[in-house]
């Protein structure tokens, strides 16, 4: 799987280790920046990955800012895409599972470099359920989306 990879400046030293880290694990990753820690906006990196994953060059992304909240707002401000930040093991599955998040926002200053590994490899390898009831759900957000 290909994974896009962004962060602001607060999120840069988190993002280039999970560059390294899922490299390391066999994932392809596209590294959309920023590629220092000089100031960059949280709106334009999220956008970035979110545009990788809505236009298939990426089959999730993972954005990097000091919250994880920022990028989130940002990333689902795109048309198909679910994003969501998660910072434990349970959040990281469930929004899979459940929701069919497609870009996973972490805070990097919020959690530890081992932890985020941790979550975005259970991001990466969680898969949606297709449940009927998610899947009514799903619909319903993609109704408010259309909405707009």
């Amino acid at each position: 799987m290909t994974v896009a990879v962004g962060a602001d400046h607060a999120g840069f030293p988190l993002k280039e280790f999970l560059v390294g880290h899922l490299s390391g694990l066999g994932y392809r990753v596209t590294d959309l920046g920023t590629h220092s820690e000089e100031p960059a906006d949280y709106p334009d990196l999220a956008a970035a990955v979110a545009e990788a994953v809505r236009s298939g060059k990426a089959g999730r992304g993972i954005a990097v800012c000091g919250s994880g909240a920022g990028a989130a707002i940002a990333a689902n401000k795109l048309r198909g895409i679910r994003a969501a930040v998660a910072h434990d093991h349970y959040t990281a599955r469930q929004m899979v599972e459940h929701d069919d998040v497609n870009v996973l926002c972490l805070g990097a200053r919020v959690i530890s470099r081992n932890l985020a590994t941790e979550v975005a490899e259970i991001f990466l390898t969680a898969t949606f359920t297709g449940e009927e009831r998610h899947l009514r759900r799903l619909k319903k957000i993609q109704s408010l989306e259309e909405s707009q």
